[in-house]
């Protein structure tokens, strides 16, 4: 029997995710504002993550930490949470753990699809896309539900016969972001217009294509990863300010005349949305993130970076602040609780699901 929660329905809940503090990114800060929220909300939530065990870097991209379990060890710690409800965000080695506990003691879970998984390891090993996409419908194919965040990516996945799928959104801490936050000291000076790229520096994010982009200006880059100390080379006349969070953060983005999105594989795009609420036009591809998030009051698509800056620059900043201020983490956190699945008993399965 599944069931539909609400915030009045206290629940326990075990997400298990490869991808956790100290990771500076739009998975980490969807699932820790989620699960924030949810708590406050009264829900028991636990989270199973690599700070649970040993782990070494994962190679090319060290900031992700890959977790060593020996055989059997997540499922021995489901089986003693006994939660209501089991969510798998990733498709790493503690996802896959999960994953196959559940799917061979037939306990219900629900998964998310967070990041273009067969474009970003398209992007690392110089395979085909298609080479991957098998392990993604075979990872997928027991969830209860598939959460995914755009319509641009449900029409994906039902194409490679991935469901059933449930929309999960993203927000926006408006406490935050906001149009008078502060520009850091380091615009200052800067020849304008400011152009903006928020995120982590690496290959799959595509950064050398708004670096490379011609237009005038300062090209600024905000986050930290391991094709930084490259770029910054290849291209000095850029401004590389590090990992930025909160309120400084919010000053970059509102101090900025374009933010330009440049990724490829991004499900969402979690910094656009951040820099729409502070009040920052969005310049992107036409590619699934942008394709549903940005409208042409508020930003610019086009395969030509530089003519979607163009376009950017005259959108107006209430507008587009506006915009930014109806995402909000309350509703999608709904979101989410509505799609988990139940266990078919409330009590005792997962407890008894592993043989003495």
């Amino acid at each position: 029997m599944n069931m539909l929660w609400s915030p009045e329905a206290p629940t326990r809940i075990a997400v298990v995710t490869d991808a956790w503090h100290p990771q500076m990114n739009g998975v980490v800060r969807t699932l820790a504002t989620t699960c924030e929220i949810l708590r406050r909300w009264g829900h028991e939530v636990t989270v199973i993550s690599p700070d649970n065990y040993r782990s070494m870097p994962c190679a090319t991209y060290p900031e992700i930490r890959l977790a060593l379990t020996l055989p059997g060890s997540v499922g021995r710690r489901l089986a003693r949470l006994a939660p209501d409800a089991v969510h798998i965000a990733t498709e790493g080695p503690l996802g896959l753990a999960a994953r196959n506990f559940c799917a061979r003691h037939g306990v219900p879970f629900t998964t998310a699809y967070h990041t273009q998984f067969p474009e970003y390891l398209a992007r690392r090993t110089g395979l085909a896309a298609k080479h991957f996409w098998p392990y993604i419908r075979w990872f997928h194919r027991p969830a209860q539900r598939v959460m995914v965040a755009t319509e641009t990516i449900r029409q994906e996945l039902r194409e490679q016969g991935i469901g059933p799928l449930h929309h999960w959104s993203r927000g926006v801490d408006l406490d935050c972001f906001s149009p008078d936050a502060p520009p850091p000291p380091e615009y200052a000076g800067l020849e304008g217009p400011i152009l903006l790229y928020v995120g982590r520096v690496a290959v799959e994010k595509n950064i050398e294509a708004f670096l490379g982009c011609h237009y005038p200006g300062t090209k600024v880059v905000v986050g930290d990863g391991p094709a930084r100390a490259d770029l910054e080379e290849r291209f000095p006349d850029a401004l590389f300010l590090g990992k930025r969070t909160g309120r400084e953060l919010a000053g970059c983005y509102a101090g900025a005349d374009v933010f330009v999105f440049p990724s490829r594989t991004d499900t969402f795009g979690l910094v656009m949305i951040e820099a729409l609420a502070c009040g920052t036009p969005v310049a992107a591809f036409p590619v699934a993130g942008p394709l549903d998030i940005v409208t042409d009051e508020v930003g610019a698509l086009s395969d030509k970076l530089y003519r979607a800056i163009d376009a950017a620059r005259y959108c107006d900043r209430k507008d587009c602040a506006a915009y930014g201020a109806g995402f909000s983490w309350e509703a999608a956190s709904a979101q989410f609780l509505q799609g988990l699945a139940a266990l078919e008993e409330e009590t005792g399965q997962l407890a008894g699901a592993l043989p003495a």
